[in-house]
């Protein structure tokens, strides 16, 4: 081509984008009508939160016990909004002056065509390497929403504020995810009339915002208030059930009442004496025992309400639970766990002594260790009630020895686990040589006790009937007694006896034999 047609064609290709970036005056008219309706709207959302917010105050005056707590909270969401929004103030203006000059008005925009302003504020260069005022906008409204939403409880309130504050870039026709930022979709290349108008709606919703929270705090107000239509009287005992000695406590209250204005409780014809309703009478002797009486309330005009009520407590004789947790005989020589416990006494306020042995705290339980066998052991239990430490029971216990334990030889299996071999049936020469040697232990399911195996012998049988014993090394298999068990053939058999054990409580005793299958 010639020089002469590239110049047409480069004139052509300006010409055309020129034509791109004009904005028609009706669309930027369209924006100012839009920016005008969303400036009153936010004046009309921002009387309506401070008559919200005056609510929360004069709720204060009335009553700071209640009101105190969400006026704060209230305060602390009308400043952080008041922030926001004023920092939003400040970049309208400063797009306007970027395209007016410094006599720019927000409220008379001169150019509100030009597409530069928004984008020189908002998105400086990236090679500057400094945040633009547009990621600092989008960060603080990040927090703002977090923080709002917090005094939300109702899921669907928080799903409207989440996305009228959403910093989510909106995606392009036909794209998964748009590929610019938020800052970008806004403020790029946009129109200056264009940009404050979707400032000044970003405002609009800060205020929502605000006053959703708001109106959500002043209806917590009267959350814990209870909104009745029957009104009965209730008697509230620590405890039907009370051992002789201490005292019945019951709190009487009407329901629902204010805890403000207290009302009168008489008992059995009888004004209380305190104003806290609770009723308190000493007990001299099991048995049970009946009262009644009424409440008298004031109302607000004056009238006196009364309610009926009636009830009843039990007192019992001085009771203990004493039981041994593994069975009902105590052994002497190991530690035997015991569980005391008293109703109604809590475990710091219990002590027990023992005869014939000692006795020990251990956690919520106890551990008795008897030392002498067949004569018994008396476990006394006392208990403080009312500052004053009372004998509440005891046990006695027949003290036993320790049952013998039963050999076996532990192995494992193909699949590593550990098991017991106690004779009887066929076992596998590998796993039988591989085993170190004799265990012993009382495993019956309600005693699980090791013992220490202090020797044994093997006896094997030859072709001809005679008996060869082997002696152990201690508790593992001697040289000779592998080497015996090597010459086995499937399907023959020797005896371990003469295992002699060791218990925990030094004892120590002959035990049963047991027979070895070769597989």
């Amino acid at each position: 081509m010639s020089p002469r047609e590239k110049m047409i064609n480069l004139m052509y290709i300006v010409l055309t984008a020129m034509l791109a970036l004009n904005v028609s005056s009706d669309v930027l008219n369209g924006f100012s009508q839009v920016q005008d309706g969303l400036t009153r709207s936010n004046r009309t959302i921002m009387a309506r939160n401070q008559a919200l917010y005056a609510q929360l105050q004069a709720f204060n005056e009335k009553n700071p016990e209640k009101g105190k707590v969400w006026l704060d909270k209230a305060t602390n969401v009308v400043g952080e909004t008041d922030k926001l929004y004023n920092y939003i103030d400040s970049l309208k203006l400063l797009i306007v002056k970027t395209a007016d000059g410094e006599d720019g008005d927000v409220n008379n925009i001169r150019s509100r065509d030009n597409t530069e302003a928004a984008s020189i504020v908002m998105l400086p260069p990236k090679e500057t390497g400094r945040p633009g005022n547009g990621k600092i906008l989008r960060e603080r409204i990040d927090q703002y929403r977090q923080f709002v939403t917090s005094f939300l409880d109702d899921p669907e309130k928080r799903k409207n504020l989440e996305a009228a504050l959403s910093t989510v870039p909106p995606k392009a026709r036909g794209e998964e995810m748009s590929k610019k930022n938020w800052e970008e979709t806004m403020f790029d290349n946009m129109p200056c009339i264009a940009a404050v108008t979707l400032l000044t709606k970003l405002q609009n919703d800060v205020r929502y915002a605000e006053g959703e929270v708001l109106n959500q705090m002043l209806t917590n107000v009267d959350l814990g208030d209870l909104r009745v239509n029957l009104v009965n009287a209730f008697v509230v005992p620590d405890s039907r059930i009370v051992m002789r000695g201490t005292r019945y406590k019951a709190q009487i209250v009407l329901a629902a009442i204010d805890t403000t204005q207290r009302p009168i409780v008489y008992i059995n014809g009888h004004q209380l004496s305190n104003n806290t309703g609770i009723y308190e009478v000493g007990t001299a002797k099991a048995g049970t025992y009946d009262y009644s009486g009424w409440i008298e309330v004031l109302g607000r005009d004056g009238s006196v309400t009364k309610r009926d009520f009636k009830s009843s407590y039990t007192v019992i004789d001085p009771l203990a639970t004493i039981s041994a947790t593994m069975m009902n005989v105590l052994y002497a020589g190991i530690n035997n766990p015991i569980s005391i416990a008293v109703p109604g006494v809590p475990q710091g306020s219990i002590s027990a002594t023992m005869t014939n042995g000692s006795l020990t705290k251990s956690g919520d339980g106890w551990i008795a260790h008897p030392s002498k066998v067949g004569a018994e052991c008396v476990i006394t239990v006392t208990a403080e009630m009312d500052g004053q430490r009372t004998n509440v029971g005891s046990t006695t216990f027949r003290v036993r020895k320790l049952p013998d334990p039963t050999p076996f030889i532990t192995y494992k299996d193909a699949n590593g686990q550990t098991l017991r071999y106690k004779g009887g049936k066929p076992f596998a020469k590998a796993q039988l040589l591989a085993a170190s040697g004799l265990d012993a232990a009382i495993d019956d399911e309600i005693l699980n006790i090791d013992f220490k195996v202090v020797s044994f012998e093997c006896v094997f049988v030859d072709a001809m009937g005679d008996y060869h014993p082997e002696q152990s090394n201690g508790s593992q298999f001697s040289e000779r007694q592998k080497e015996r068990i090597r010459r086995l053939q499937h399907g023959k058999r020797f005896f371990i006896r003469g295992v002699k054990a060791t218990g925990p409580d030094g004892i120590t005793r002959e035990i049963s034999p047991i027979e070895v299958i070769i597989n």
